[in-house]
């Protein structure tokens, strides 16, 4: 990771440590890149936004230092990620960018770059923007003339995507009653089009964005609303999207959660029996729950766990040409049909696999047993020496013993802060608090902690 890009792009909260000068600064380093890479074309670059307030401020900020350098800026307006990520690489542009910050408070944003191929942009890239935002690379030149570039109304391109995601159905939703919780966020502007035309009843909540109150007690980050509301309206099924749409949690007709592993299963297990699972593997982070191993286990998937972030997911899957992955958050890719999570595409694959099979969500998920989970924060002098302290391996390795083939422990260093997570999984809460307590007391000892 970067100084401003992570690994979703450069997120801060709104003109405080990402402020318009940094949108500007990145709109006339990507429009004058792309330009100077195809001399003899007119750059093009597309731009979605979410509901926030300064999402607009940051739109044309963006699109001033793009049209600066000579590129033309192509306004999708409030839409969703992967929409972005859709146009891109149907319609031939140079690359795309989301106005987002994804499931953080609507006072947050976040830019995200979007290479030709609907990708998530390469590091090369990424080091290049920091260096010209930091003045490393000196001053880029203006275009001038009829060389500046210009703005155009690109609404068509959102609808496209619709019209993209009804296609991917396998059949009508009819009488089924389906629950929308959008967020207050990007869902609102699509979600809701895409299932009524698909015959479903469907309920919607939270799709009155006003600017302030995107992610505010809503979407999938705050679940119990939806919960509720499946239960009270007696719905089939309900599904909370996040801001920007990427991600998906499922809710079951008795207001169950079926998060992100229990749909990775759902869908895993529908795609093996229709032939559709490429390789016959799962794509996971190694934060998934160990109860989707052992039902992946049981049913003959294999399965490939990488760092946490949908963006090493998609690596994997390119790499090696899997199908399906994705996170328990709910970030799934579903590489026939999508570069990004998509949450909308996920509730498809979701009710597709329920239609199919005729049988309900909680009937579907229930083959997942989810095992209890302890997380814990240790704050410690040296990520790295406290991790690889051969006295806390060893405590680490006892537990792994202890705990067999009934649970597992995870150590993992936070990418942001002084910290190491300490997480096990096991049968029962008080035995992941024990070897949890173990590990961070051999910590305490080795004279790691803060």
């Amino acid at each position: 990771m970067g100084k401003y890009f992570g690994t979703d792009g450069f997120r801060g909260e709104a003109n405080v440590n990402l402020t318009v000068e940094h949108a500007f600064k990145v709109g006339r380093f990507l429009g004058w890149y792309y330009g100077q890479k195809e001399p003899d074309k007119r750059c093009r670059i597309v731009i979605g936004k979410d509901t926030r307030r300064s999402s607009y401020m940051f739109e044309y900020s963006l699109v001033a230092g793009l049209t600066a350098s000579g590129a033309d800026a192509y306004l999708l307006h409030v839409t969703t990620t992967p929409s972005v990520s859709y146009v891109v690489r149907t319609e031939e542009f140079n690359c795309g960018i989301m106005i987002s910050a994804s499931h953080n408070p609507y006072y947050d944003n976040g830019i995200k770059v979007i290479n030709e191929r609907g990708e998530k942009l390469e590091e090369e890239v990424i080091e290049k923007i920091e260096s010209y935002l930091d003045g490393e690379m000196g001053e880029i030149p203006y275009a001038k003339k009829d060389q500046i570039g210009r703005t155009v109304d690109f609404a068509a391109g959102r609808n496209r995507y619709i019209g993209y995601l009804i296609s991917i159905a396998t059949r009508s939703f009819k009488n089924m009653k389906v629950g929308l919780d959008c967020a207050n966020g990007s869902a609102s502007a699509i979600a809701k089009n895409v299932f009524d035309a698909l015959g479903a009843e469907t309920h919607v909540i939270n799709n009155e964005p006003n600017g302030l109150n995107i992610n505010t007690d809503c979407g999938s980050t705050h679940i119990h609303v939806l919960q509720q509301f499946v239960k009270d309206h007696h719905l089939d099924v309900g599904f909370a999207y996040d801001g920007d749409s990427d991600r998906c949690i499922a809710i079951d007709s008795d207001g169950e959660v079926v998060d992100g592993d229990k749909i990775m299963y759902v869908c895993g297990k529908y795609m093996k029996e229709q032939g559709m699972l490429v390789g016959n593997t799962i794509v996971t982070t190694v934060m998934s729950n160990f109860g989707l191993y052992k039902a992946l286990d049981r049913e003959g998937i294999a399965y490939e766990k990488t760092a946490v972030g949908d963006k090493y997911v998609y690596e994997n899957m390119v790499t090696n040409g899997h199908c399906l992955g994705g996170e328990q958050s709910g970030h799934i890719i579903f590489s026939k049909h999508a570069t990004t999570g998509d949450g909308i595409l996920t509730s498809l694959k979701v009710m597709e696999a329920i239609l199919e099979k005729k049988q309900p969500l909680n009937k579907l998920a229930s083959e997942v047993e989810i095992f209890p989970q302890v997380l814990k924060n240790v704050k410690v002098k040296d990520k790295k020496a406290a991790q690889d302290d051969p006295a806390v391996q060893a405590e680490v390795q006892k537990v792994t013993e202890a705990l067999g083939d009934d649970g597992r422990i995870l150590l993992r260093q936070s990418g942001t802060e002084p910290v190491v997570r300490v997480m096990v999984e096991a049968s029962s809460v008080e035995k992941c608090q024990k070897y949890v307590d173990q590990v961070i007391d051999v910590m305490k000892s080795c004279g790691h902690l803060l």
